[in-house]
């Protein structure tokens, strides 16, 4: 028999299945479907494994290695093809070539597993060279936050370049909770890229950055506003973030903000604010802080 707990509960649950209806973008109803973010985790998780062979797991015999790194690609491959053709379905209603361009883009991105290992050697080799804590190529493999964000950045910008929705977002977001580390896969990043400690760094989609540049914690790489229509909506799809070329450093705390340009060879110094191009081989800082006597008031100082 309902008790008067479970008749103010009914009132309560009309509530919730009424805000669903007025809240559409926050319930998925009627059967559509996006990419499971649990798959795709579990993807990465493997996709590090076949980047970073050995490092995530018990070492095998070399019969067993060439044998599970088979099944893990074969597994790979069908798990993420699903989840693409669900994301391309999610976004566009379905067409006959769904199926055919899930496979395509699911392909694309083993055929660039060798290229990608490629790359990453460059960034192992560049946090080796500039950190000077680092014992190993390996220490970086096995603890460097900012390697796994970079290795994960870039098999998602892969996907990303191909066109596929939603998933390469969902892959740098795994990253990004792990990590602290936030580098959207539309970005385009260069080779020896290194991110030192990391946590707080953020780099937006439209972001060019070129050959041994440097970041370290706090970085941002964003945007300074957003342009809108004449409705006040933002425009999507514009150069909104900067550009960093090669060989730049960008110490803690810096904020580079618009579509600018930093030049080759430049040094943004911790705790700046840039939103305009810094011409090459320029260093930008800070003033030095006023000296205070803590006995006796002074004025403030304005840097």
């Amino acid at each position: 028999m309902p008790t008067e707990n479970d008749e103010k509960l009914d009132d309560r649950i009309a509530a919730i299945l009424a805000s669903y209806r007025k809240h559409t973008g926050l319930a998925l109803l009627e059967g559509r479907c996006l990419p499971s973010r649990e798959t795709v985790w579990a993807v990465v998780e493997d996709l590090l494994r076949i980047l970073f062979p050995g490092f995530l797991e018990v070492a095998s015999s070399p019969e067993d290695f060439a044998d599970r790194t088979e099944a893990r690609v074969r597994s790979i491959a069908q798990r993420l093809r699903v989840e693409i053709e669900c994301g391309l379905r999610f976004e566009a209603e379905c067409t006959a070539d769904t199926s055919i361009r899930a496979e395509q883009a699911t392909l694309e991105l083993v055929d660039a597993i060798p290229a990608v290992r490629d790359v990453l050697a460059s960034d192992v080799a560049a946090a080796y060279e500039g950190d000077p804590a680092a014992r190993s190529l390996e220490e970086i493999v096995l603890a460097y936050p900012g390697l796994q964000a970079i290795a994960v950045y870039r098999m998602a910008h892969v996907l990303y370049a191909s066109g596929v929705p939603i998933v390469p977002r969902v892959m740098t977001e795994y990253a990004h909770s792990r990590t602290g580390i936030d580098i959207h896969p539309g970005a385009t990043i260069g080779r020896n890229f290194f991110i030192d400690h990391g946590t707080g760094v953020v780099i937006g989609e439209t972001c060019v950055i070129g050959n041994g540049v440097k970041i370290y914690q706090g970085v941002t790489l964003g945007a300074q506003s957003f342009p809108r229509d004449e409705r006040g909506r933002v425009i999507k799809g514009t150069k909104r973030h900067p550009d960093i070329e090669d060989g730049v450093t960008v110490y803690s705390g810096a904020t580079i903000l618009g579509p600018i340009r930093i030049g080759r060879g430049a040094i943004i110094g911790g705790n700046v604010w840039v939103t305009k191009n810094v011409p090459p081989e320029t260093r930008i800082v800070v003033r030095p802080g006023q000296q205070v006597q803590v006995d006796r008031p002074v004025q403030d100082y304005q840097i």
